[in-house]
């Protein structure tokens, strides 16, 4: 099914109180988490239970939302985060999201174009995000919004993520 692109109407804000875009939210991670790019594993019940309740107890959360129609297809999730070198706040981008039937429609550099707005729109000193080397597609949409990998003194290399699992899955 070809989608026009003129029928992504625009990206909203997810109301994390609506039950619909609760649902949405979990559908989409889902749909995300279970593609080999997100682990390709279904979310859990207990994720499936308490992601929204948890994400309204924070600061500083932006959930957004592509919308074809009245069907979110791509979502973004955001939590801001604190530069000390910069002493600025930063967004970090910390899942990029598009329902897999409507992938190649350049409906990930809408989500992170609104990114980038709120984060100038809140002072933000930079965007961050990551992305798993075997992800090309996310690499090309990410460079051509003028993202680049991370790195202070390019002698010294570009940043590495690393992780440290506190709790069985």
């Amino acid at each position: 099914m070809q989608v026009n692109l003129t029928m992504i109407e625009h990206i909203i804000l997810a109301d994390l109180s609506s039950p619909d875009h609760a649902q949405t939210i979990m559908d989409l991670l889902d749909e995300y988490a279970q593609d080999p790019m997100g682990g390709g594993q279904a979310l859990s019940a207990f994720v499936r239970s308490n992601l929204v309740a948890e994400l309204k107890k924070r600061q500083g959360v932006y959930v957004l939302l592509a919308m074809h129609n009245e069907e979110a297809v791509g979502m973004a999730i955001c939590f801001e985060g604190f530069s000390t070198f910069a002493c600025k706040p930063l967004l970090n981008i910390h899942d990029v999201i598009v329902s897999a039937k409507y992938r190649g429609r350049s409906i990930a550099r809408r989500l992170l174009a609104k990114a980038e707005e709120i984060a100038v729109a809140s002072g933000c000193c930079k965007l961050t995000l990551e992305v798993l080397t075997g992800n090309t597609a996310a690499q090309a949409a990410y460079k051509a919004c003028g993202y680049a990998g991370y790195e202070l003194d390019p002698t010294m290399g570009q940043a590495m993520f690393w992780q440290k699992k506190l709790y069985p899955q």
